[in-house]
């Protein structure tokens, strides 16, 4: 019998699940389990990888289960990730030397100021399309180097891997130590140019070769699974923003998706060559399919989108679930006049300031826990304005946007968002991409599917939303939001 579906494992930031996708691109069964979110310090965020790989074990056999599926009705898996989040292991025992350092941790804004030097943090962005920023991996491996004793040694030696959690989860399912393009690419030591690791890259920010995994395309067949999926082949991994550029099939150069997530991230595909961006952009690989060229992309990296839906529920008890600020936010007509500017660990782009934190101002007497669950949405909007408009600077206008992850649920937001870009807003009919396009590559890797052209067909539109803001009331609502934005920076003082 031939296989039925194609799966996809999406380690995300907070969550691990396993989805099976079937040839039309629906999903057949979907198996989610959270992680611990540790903050040992103020702007320290930590992952146990152990945790983490256990909860894909038990949600892998979920969703097969749910599925009434063998691995024998698995053509192939792929594999979407939190893209920076850092592994470092014992080849021999395959035990963490400390715990994963999150995307979002902050503990290298020292080192990225020594590392910057008198070139200052764009030293290494024309081979690495880069700036010097905490947000990377390869300054996380080297803080974990410098910080676990007898770690740097070892490392030289090869006893030690680096990798992010795509690596991390391959070891764990084949035995073998690769990374695809996508999040080498977002470590700081890849050449965008040659697309293997860089000698003066690796030597500068200090993280030893031997401990680094090699650089396969995007949709390849890395190795074949051990455990629930045996002798199915792992066939893709992509950084989970890359994957939802692939998953909502922006195959041609000026077609773009933002994701909204814990993060926000938007990404435009720039074809077969690298553009330098010159208005705070990330320039990276978009994907590789096999041995064909690989594809480009320009993103846009916003720190807080989701997460901040959470703080407001977690930290400040002013919702009891995220999906209650939808109906919180309509009982008012607008924000109050206040904006808040979630700068939680800093603003990443267009600014790439590690010294701002977050503010909330305008505010009145009159403002009550609706015009705060307004400001919190309309603040996704507003950050999310900010890189399209960096984006139209570097030549990569959008004239609409495509949307995924969790946040497109939320209407309100979504009309917000059409109003303050002044283009159409599309959210697809599977809005869970990422994993989407995880298994879109693995499937193309093992033939499930023929070719992209037959993945471009299975799209289909959802939902559409129009401008309907007056252009003087956009202007100056944007006003606004970068004057608070202001307020944000300079607030943390690096040494």
């Amino acid at each position: 019998m031939p296989a039925r579906y194609v799966a996809a494992i999406d380690q995300g930031t907070t969550s691990s699940r396993c989805m099976l996708f079937d040839v039309r691109g629906a999903i057949a069964a979907v198996a989610q389990k959270e992680h611990r979110q540790i903050f040992p310090r103020p702007g320290w965020v930590e992952h146990d990888a152990a945790e983490i790989w256990a909860n894909v074990q038990e949600v892998t056999a979920a969703a097969l289960a749910t599925a009434r599926a063998t691995a024998g009705d698995i053509a192939a898996v792929g594999i979407t990730n939190q893209r920076e989040t850092t592994v470092v292991w014992e080849r021999a025992t395959g035990r963490p030397i400390h715990r994963a350092i999150v995307w979002q941790d902050t503990r290298t804004d020292r080192l990225a100021v020594e590392l910057a030097g008198d070139e200052g943090m764009d030293r290494f962005r024309a081979r690495a399309g880069l700036p010097l920023a905490t947000y990377f991996s390869g300054p996380k491996a080297r803080w974990i180097l410098d910080n676990v004793d007898g770690a740097r040694t070892a490392a030289e030696r090869g006893e030690l891997l680096f990798g992010t959690i795509d690596s991390w989860l391959i070891w764990n399912l084949t035995g073998e130590h690769v990374t695809d393009v996508t999040n080498a690419s977002r470590t700081l030591l890849m050449n965008l140019a040659t697309l293997d690791w860089d000698e003066a890259l690796c030597e500068a920010i200090g993280v030893p070769r031997a401990m680094l995994p090699r650089i396969r395309p995007s949709a390849e067949t890395y190795g074949t699974a051990r455990g629930a999926l045996a002798g199915v082949p792992v066939a893709s991994a992509l950084g989970d923003q890359q994957a939802a550029l692939f998953g909502q099939t922006c195959f041609e150069p000026g077609e773009g998706k933002c994701t909204y997530g814990t993060g926000g991230f938007l990404l435009v595909n720039t074809g077969a060559r690298p553009v330098a961006s010159r208005n705070g952009l990330l320039t990276t690989v978009g994907y590789q399919v096999g041995g064909q060229a690989p594809v480009y992309a320009l993103e846009g990296s916003i720190a807080v989108a989701g997460a901040l839906v959470q703080w407001l529920r977690d930290n400040l008890g002013l919702i009891h679930a995220a999906g209650e600020i939808e109906a919180l936010a309509r009982t008012v007509e607008d924000s109050g006049g206040c904006y808040i500017v979630p700068a939680f660990a800093g603003l990443f782009a267009p600014h790439w300031r590690a010294d701002a934190r977050g503010v909330i101002v305008g505010l009145t007497g009159y403002v009550t826990r609706a015009h705060l669950a307004r400001a919190a949405l309309e603040a996704v909007a507003w950050q999310v304005r900010e890189v399209v408009d960096a984006m139209g600077a570097d030549g990569a206008p959008l004239a609409t946007l495509r949307t995924d992850g969790g946040m497109t649920a939320n209407n309100l937001l979504m009309q917000f968002q059409a109003d303050v870009l002044d283009v159409p807003v599309v959210r697809p009919a599977v809005t869970e991409t990422t994993a989407l396009g995880a298994a879109y590559a693995a499937g193309l890797a093992v033939g499930f599917w023929p070719d992209m052209a037959t993945l471009r067909a299975l799209w289909r539109q959802d939902a559409e939303w129009r401008p309907q803001m007056a252009p003087a009331a956009r202007r100056a609502q944007y006003g606004q939001w970068k004057k608070a934005v202001e307020r944000t920076l300079g607030w943390a003082e690096t040494e």
